[in-house]
């Protein structure tokens, strides 16, 4: 079976490349957990947010946007001593933040689903790389999605950070075309 040559370094890779990665996301607790996990992973491999995904949602409340918003300075110490996730202050404070302000965009738009769909028009966009090295890290809708988001007070949301969320999201199939799931994620 042809995977996507990332996809393949370990089971745990496996199982997401095979059953998420590039699947188009339409639930808000998911994209919600998506966005946190690739801020979290800034400067970081995604194998070691995937090691870490299971205690990242318990320390995060399963990812309940209300719940993380309301988090504070008790909470915020609690996960600075949680040697189960990224201990990293700005990423944990960011994380609070974004809560607050997905429920803001949540507010005017009806869902974030809505809102981030909405720069695709609803419709994923279908690449065709024939290997890893032409996927780019960042693109102009990345560029654009990442400055909408900044304005609206998000941190941890650079181009690429963001990139990786269209990827993630199945807003862009970025699986290579000799990929099992390139099709398949595609329909």
């Amino acid at each position: 079976m042809n995977r996507c040559a990332w996809g393949s370094s370990n089971p745990l890779m496996i199982e997401y490349h095979d059953t998420e990665w590039g699947v188009p996301l339409h639930d808000e607790q998911r994209l919600f957990e998506f966005l946190i996990l690739e801020g979290m992973q800034a400067g970081l491999s995604w194998n070691t947010i995937l090691n870490k995904r299971e205690n990242f949602r318990r320390a995060f409340a399963e990812f309940d946007v209300e719940k993380v918003a309301r988090f504070g300075k008790r909470e915020i110490n609690r996960l600075l001593q949680d040697a189960g996730i990224i201990r990293n202050r700005l990423k944990i404070e960011a994380a609070i933040n974004n809560a607050q302000r997905f429920i803001e965009v949540q507010k005017e738009f009806g869902s974030f689903d809505a809102y981030i769909w909405g720069f695709v028009n609803g419709k994923p966009i279908k690449n065709a790389f024939k290997s890893l090295k032409e996927l780019p890290a960042k693109t102009p809708l990345s560029d654009a999605i990442s400055k909408d988001l900044k304005q609206r007070g998000f941190k941890f949301v650079g181009s690429t950070i963001i990139y990786a969320h269209l990827q993630a999201t199945g807003m862009v199939n970025d699986h290579t075309v000799g990929c099992f799931r390139y099709e398949e994620v595609g329909q």
